[in-house]
């Protein structure tokens, strides 16, 4: 099979993928779609990925990485706890979506190799959900941006909530600033990809997203200050940008940011924080506080977590909270260990966005899109696959025409 139509299936393999983690709860669309319409369709979305990149993979050649170790074992606990039905037989088909989620990303490592191939398949694949979303407001604002949402952005041809497209506007905002710093893109194609994500970005009134994108732009910037003046120059004008904003358009930022709260629902984090202490003093077993009561939908009494920490240790319990740690602090620290570099600033941004979007939002613990975005920083910050010394067959002054030897992990 040859390269460029190799590639094509891998680039439909992850656009297949970002459909599973679109979810199948929010705003109302449109076109009514029944809930059980969409889950067949990210469902059946998971598995044509998985055979897929099986069919592109069959002699299973993997890059093994302490990312996908990390992301097996966390099936361990999973199954565990899901396996004594405290929450339905829907925790069992959760697990098995967690499964095939895991194998697919397994199957694509061979792909893993430190370029920016990932970094690009998924501005496009959510530059395509964002577009979605902007003919959804073009063709029905009042649906778009519903009065149950408080007039925020939602999805109105894909029930898509105002957080879900912030991140996905934030995040490829974030790694196609930091491709035109480093000379990978030009800067009228990043313009047709950053000016539409951020109206969008600024119409969901996302907070996590912007923090998320301006924190993790800081960290992956101030990684290449050093080894490049494109990056020195714009940090500069960015922090000009910054004062200038905040003393000429203080009171809209803050109006904006407080989205019409009040200050004390502003400080229990819209209602997260009664959430929060009620999950955490609600009795449990040894067995529930290591394992975890089973894969939900992120939900405690009916209401929802919003925080990745708080939902892996209600479902996959301690064992499951460390193991997602260690994910986070092993994808950090082999960042920091690695020489400055494109790469190394898009993974940072990567890392550091899905860390601050932990504390109000769920989903590290189950595939969702921030193990996507970690999953491309994995694939950023692996090694090259190093050449390995020619049989005698193929040796100098023997060729093989056609043939080229890597080394690979299996």
């Amino acid at each position: 099979m040859d390269t460029g139509h190799t590639s094509k299936i891998v680039g439909t393999v992850w656009g297949l993928l970002v459909l599973n983690t679109l979810g199948s709860a929010g705003a109302q669309t449109i076109v009514p779609l029944p809930r059980s319409l969409i889950q067949m369709v990210t469902m059946g979305a998971l598995v044509a990925a998985f055979a897929l990149a099986l069919a592109v993979n069959l002699r299973l050649r993997i890059r093994a990485s302490a990312f996908l170790v990390l992301l097996t074992l966390l099936l361990v606990p999973s199954v565990m706890s899901s396996a004594n039905l405290e929450s339905g037989f829907g925790a069992l088909f959760r697990c098995t979506r967690l499964a095939l989620f895991v194998g697919t990303l397994w199957l694509l490592s061979r792909w893993w190799d430190g370029g920016l191939g990932f970094v690009r398949r998924h501005i496009r694949m959510y530059f395509a959900v964002l577009g979605s979303v902007a003919a959804g407001a073009v063709i029905s604002p009042g649906a778009a941006m519903p009065e149950l949402y408080g007039g925020r952005l939602v999805g109105a041809l894909w029930p898509l909530t105002p957080p879900q497209i912030g991140q996905y506007a934030a995040v490829i905002t974030g790694l196609t600033v930091l491709l035109v710093l480093g000379r990978r893109t030009d800067g009228r194609s990043a313009a047709v990809v950053i000016v539409p994500a951020l109206v969008l970005l600024a119409l969901t009134h996302t907070r996590t997203a912007t923090l998320g994108l301006v924190i993790g732009l800081v960290l992956a910037i101030g990684s290449l200050v050093l080894t490049s003046a494109a990056a020195r120059r714009f940090f500069g004008w960015a922090v000009l940008c910054a004062v200038v904003a905040a003393v000429g358009f203080n009171s809209a930022l803050q109006a904006w940011f407080l989205r019409g709260q009040s200050k004390e629902n502003f400080s229990n984090l819209t209602g997260r924080a009664k959430v929060w202490d009620a999950l955490l003093a609600a009795p449990r077993t040894t067995t529930e506080q290591l394992f975890g009561m089973g894969l939900g939908d992120k939900s405690f009494g009916g209401l929802p977590i919003d925080n990745s920490w708080l939902a892996v240790y209600h479902e996959q319990g301690l064992t499951g909270a460390a193991l997602v740690a260690a994910v986070i602090v092993v994808l950090g620290g082999v960042a920091l260990l690695r020489p400055p570099s494109l790469q190394r600033a898009c993974a940072i941004f990567l890392i550091a966005y899905c860390a601050i979007a932990s504390y109000t939002e769920a989903g590290l613990g189950d595939a969702s899109p921030y193990l996507l975005h970690l999953a491309v920083a994995a694939s950023l910050l692996a090694a090259p696959a190093a050449a390995t010394p020619l049989p005698a067959a193929e040796a100098p002054g023997r060729p093989v025409p056609g043939r080229v030897r890597t080394t690979e992990v299996t």
